[in-house]
């Protein structure tokens, strides 16, 4: 393949990967099946957080398909087309670009929990294992969802430097997975302030504040 068209390909999936990422199951779901945007309730996030706590739980597992769904469909064309984890790195890192600025929806998107949480399991189990194990752990302890993710997030790069550190593509790979994991730590941002303040709110399996019918 000449210089030109595999440069061509490489940002022709790096725009797939971003329209995948786009493609938000919490706005998607409210807007087809409650004529409503999540993000005008509770935290205005447009994620599964959010649309569980406006809406119930009664539509939650098809938002939940929807931002696994093109997240592992993005890993996975990453691989085969682009060769390797530098190719699931790149098209996850465009997905998760896409699902937390996605411009059919003025770059407001959600904060990458499922999504990032799905594109771990696909990169690479070793990586999977270490974040979704400190995402659990802390989700089990303190009930707090955000301070898992930011765990998870923060974790991404620290596994990928040992997993990669001996590949031929380490540097890029390792900058994109820092990308990755820095893009969902600044997601959470306010999260965080909240957490240090002690104001954060604490995940529970309590009714929702919304009541809604599609």
């Amino acid at each position: 393949m000449n210089g030109f068209s595999n440069t061509a390909l490489w940002v022709a999936l790096a725009v797939l990967g971003y329209a995948l990422g786009c493609a938000n199951g919490a706005i998607l779901t409210s807007k087809l099946f409650y004529h409503d945007d999540v993000r005008s309730h509770g935290s205005g996030n447009a994620g599964l957080t959010n649309f569980y706590r406006s809406y119930g739980a009664k539509l939650v597992l098809l938002v939940i398909a929807v931002d696994m769904l093109k997240a592992v469909v993005a890993v996975q064309l990453g691989g085969v087309l682009l060769g390797g984890a530098l190719g699931k790195y790149f098209m996850g890192f465009f997905c998760m670009l896409g699902h937390m600025f996605p411009a059919p929806y003025h770059f407001k998107g959600g904060k990458g929990i499922l999504s990032s949480g799905t594109l771990l399991l696909c990169l690479d189990w070793r990586v999977a294992l270490v974040s979704w194990g400190a995402f659990i752990v802390l989700v089990l302890l303190t009930r707090y969802v955000s301070l898992g993710s930011v765990a998870a997030a923060v974790l991404l790069p620290v596994t990928t430097f040992f997993v990669y550190r001996s590949a031929p593509d380490f540097p890029w790979i390792m900058l994109l997975g820092t990308l990755i994991g820095g893009m969902v730590t600044w997601a959470h941002r306010e999260n965080i302030r909240r957490l240090l303040n002690g104001t954060e709110n604490k995940f529970s399996f309590h009714k929702s504040d919304k009541e809604a019918k599609p």
